[in-house]
């Protein structure tokens, strides 16, 4: 990398606000810089084991992994304590009181519904069942990677679409990368790393037409931090009989990461196929599943998260403005902004100080991924970012 002054490498044109959404002629250039649309991911991170590998004893700022660090409840963790004396025995007495207060949320049959600890075993499995024989899997770029990088190790082709201008999933131009090779349509909304969304209804329309065709899967992993999460929601398609998968998450809002539960909600047909590549509810720990019924739907719970993690993004923002950074509105919890320097060399960087964050190269640009942490962490990461700003 070319040498730069320090003082410089993190100048970037001026933002015109520090809350959602931009001025117009801010968010306008930041999107000029994809017109008409973002390119290839031409991805160069650190490896989970890399980055691991480079993380500090103690961190002043854990911004790097999209957790919710309010979480989980206090009802969860008092679920938890009370679990512990009886954590000896396997848990399958209670999954029924987690599914039928999942279904009974959502309005679908227990057929429809298959749980597991945490969404990624399930979105390996639907990797598993659709591409095991080869074929494609059609997402945007760039995206969460886990489910179409597992149908790459399989022998399937990852037909990557790039994102919009303003960094949303291209749903016309998914639909027309669909061939008869296709196998699986994959869509994160809220997208991960960009934290946009696409439209609901063009969404819920795209479903209903490309389902026909090929199975479509939804990962709502962040669902929980949109104003109304059953207005968006791909269930009702489910319901209604399309060809779809749904997958949530307790990892995200409710603060489950480390303690793994998760779902898919489909066509019994469907969830009866996949359910042979996946360990699926058995696979929830004596501990974990007792959280998650005492949470599910917490409200109060939910809505003071949601604002706690508002009001941090709200102030990373506000950092961003004043050092002169332009970011990608954000739904969810984390923001990404463009960088002026080597991204891994930004992460190391401010690694040395405390703060993990991740980083990501697409369009020719260098990106920086910072999940919303506590305000005690943003403060930290904004502390270490103004040193090298």
């Amino acid at each position: 990398m070319s040498s730069m002054n320090r003082r410089d490498w993190l100048k970037a044109s001026a933002l015109a606000t520090g809350s959602l959404p931009f001025m117009a002629g801010a968010w306008n250039g930041l999107a000029a810089m994809t017109a008409p649309g973002v390119k290839h991911n031409t991805s160069r991170r650190l490896t989970d084991a890399e980055f691991q590998a480079q993380a500090p004893g103690e961190l002043k700022a854990r911004l790097f992994a999209n957790e919710n660090p309010f979480g989980p409840s206090d009802k969860a963790k008092k679920a938890i304590i009370d679990s512990i004396a009886n954590s000896y025995q396997y848990p399958f007495m209670r999954l029924g009181e987690l599914e039928e207060k999942i279904t009974a949320f959502e309005g679908i049959q227990k057929a429809q519904l298959l749980l597991s600890a945490g969404s990624s075993p399930l979105l390996m499995a639907a990797a598993i069942c659709f591409c095991k024989d080869g074929g494609n899997v059609v997402t945007g770029d760039p995206t969460y990677e886990d489910l179409p990088q597992c149908a790459e190790r399989l022998g399937a082709k990852w037909i990557k679409v790039p994102l919009t201008a303003d960094y949303k999933m291209d749903l016309d131009a998914m639909e027309k990368a669909v061939n008869a090779d296709t196998k699986l349509v994959y869509i994160c909304n809220p997208n991960n790393p960009t934290a946009t969304a696409v439209d609901t209804e063009k969404l819920k329309a795209f479903c209903e037409r490309v389902s026909k065709k090929v199975t479509v899967f939804v990962d709502e992993a962040y669902i929980d931090y949109l104003p109304d999460p059953q207005s968006v929601t791909l269930v009702d398609g489910v319901k209604k009989g399309q060809n779809l998968i749904v997958a949530r998450t307790f990892s995200k809002l409710y603060g489950f990461a480390g303690l793994r539960v998760g779902y898919i909600i489909s066509q019994p047909s469907i969830l009866q196929n996949m359910e042979k590549f996946t360990k699926d509810k058995y696979a929830i720990s004596a501990l974990a599943l007792p959280a998650a019924i005492a949470s599910y739907q917490d409200q109060p719970f939910l809505q003071d998260a949601l604002k706690k993690t508002i009001a941090s993004k709200e102030y990373l923002y506000k950092v961003l403005k004043e050092e002169g950074y332009e970011y990608i509105p954000s739904v969810a919890n984390f923001v990404m902004f463009p960088l002026k320097m080597d991204g891994q060399r930004f992460v190391e960087e401010m690694m040395k100080r405390g703060v993990g964050l991740r980083n990501w190269q697409f369009n020719n640009q260098e990106w920086c991924r910072i999940s919303i942490g506590r305000m005690d962490e943003m403060e930290a990461f904004a502390a270490a970012f103004k040193e090298l700003s």
